[in-house]
């Protein structure tokens, strides 16, 4: 690595000149950046990096636009496209370089105008994971954790240490809709697991409380211990906020993970005991929230399969679709694609959902679940029925696709 001259500062200007005379642009503008560097000038970094990089390129420094004169237009001279591309190449390195050291700083506001470039979320994580949170910067952590995208998980954990349960399923109400299912996935893990902590908690605290000698459940669930004390909740009696129950089990219908959705049908099973005033009406096919969501995750589990795909088809088959629209039709089909029969899902819903009704997205499309099964013949045939050359299409090129392993 290129090591900067020792000199004084007054002596910067001169040396610089020199390097530049004797050893070239490149040797000049490598001084330039490591003196930017080790004086932490970010800015200042990113400008020297761009003009090492152009003439690393063979290119001028500085880009700089011809200047209109009598019978010339003004205007940037165009690269060769692979200059073009490598330069673009170095000059997100030098995004990430600046953008990361900005935000080890605390500097996230400016630092994420750099890394907002890379698209590299793992990297924008790592540089902020030396950041202590404090309420003067969480907002802006939060911002872009969660509303960014940076990493939905660390966020919805630092919400939760520092503003609460409520505050967060506010936050996650608003965002997580517009996510994909892995962020979905990654914030609503936080939540159920701090959810299931804080709710086995205090039930524990009000079991020793109210039977001193009772001996602890071989295996530390909410249902094991509520189990020593049958009724416990039927007098109103709870040990949580119940919206916030409500909500934590609402949002962890997208797990998969099966050790965090046992802690969902753990809180179901609680949710389920509770008096009848705290059994909050959900939207369908999930109005009975807390019997429907036990039935929903133990079959995600592999317990009582059979039983759940009996209840959930029996409401895609009655609900209303003037009312509903297609949801109950394609919850069911996501069942079915997740707990393994993709094929049976496509099929499900090409038999089923009605020509020109907008979908909800709830379930995969039938590309994905074709690709799934491997079975593209019947979305072929069903694309041709219906006149859709783009859906028959989609199911020709996939099916004569090989991916790289082939």
């Amino acid at each position: 690595m290129h090591k900067p001259t020792e000199l004084k500062a007054n002596d910067e200007f001169m040396v610089l000149e020199k390097i530049a005379g004797e050893q070239g642009l490149v040797a000049a503008a490598q001084e330039l950046v490591e003196r930017m560097r080790q004086q932490k000038s970010y800015a200042e970094l990113f400008e020297a990096r761009k003009m090492l990089h152009r003439v690393e390129l063979g290119l001028p420094p500085v880009q700089v636009d011809t200047i209109a004169t009598h019978g010339n237009k003004s205007g940037s001279i165009k690269l060769d496209p692979r200059v073009q591309d490598e330069l673009d190449k170095r000059l997100l390195d030098a995004c990430r370089e600046v953008g990361g050291g900005l935000m080890r700083e605390g500097r996230l506001q400016e630092g994420w105008m750099y890394l907002r470039a890379v698209g590299d979320d793992a990297f924008a994580s790592e540089a902020m994971a030396a950041i202590e949170p404090t309420q003067d910067n969480l907002d802006m952590l939060l911002n872009l954790y969660v509303h960014e995208g940076v990493n939905i998980g660390r966020g919805t954990e630092l919400c939760l240490k520092m503003r609460g349960t409520c505050n967060t399923i506010t936050m996650l109400d608003s965002i997580v809709a517009m996510r994909g299912r892995v962020d979905q996935q990654s914030a609503v893990e936080a939540l159920v697991k701090h959810v299931h902590q804080e709710l086995l908690a205090n039930l524990i605290a009000d079991i020793k409380r109210r039977k001193p000698d009772v001996q602890e459940p071989s295996e530390p669930t909410i249902g094991a211990w509520l189990g020593l004390m049958p009724g416990l909740l039927r007098d109103g009696t709870y040990h949580l906020d119940t919206t916030n129950l409500a909500s934590t089990v609402r949002f962890a219908r997208v797990l998969d993970d099966p050790q965090t959705l046992r802690l969902a049908a753990d809180l179901a099973e609680y949710g389920r005991q509770l008096h009848a005033q705290y059994q909050y009406s959900s939207e369908e096919p999930f109005a009975d929230l807390y019997p429907m969501s036990l039935a929903w995750f133990r079959a995600l589990l592999g317990e009582h399969v059979d039983a759940a795909l009996r209840v959930f088809r029996q409401k895609a088959e009655s609900l209303d679709l003037q009312e509903h629209g297609s949801i109950g039709i394609e919850t069911y089909a996501d069942l079915l694609a997740r707990i393994g029969r993709p094929g049976e899902a496509a099929k499900y819903l090409m038999r089923s959902m009605p020509e020109g009704m907008r979908p909800f997205g709830v379930a995969p499309s039938l590309i994905e679940l074709s690709s799934a099964s491997g079975e593209y013949e019947p979305m072929k045939d069903h694309a041709k029925q219906r006149g859709d050359l783009i859906g028959f299409a989609a199911a020709v090129l996939q099916s004569h696709h090989k991916s790289p392993s082939n």
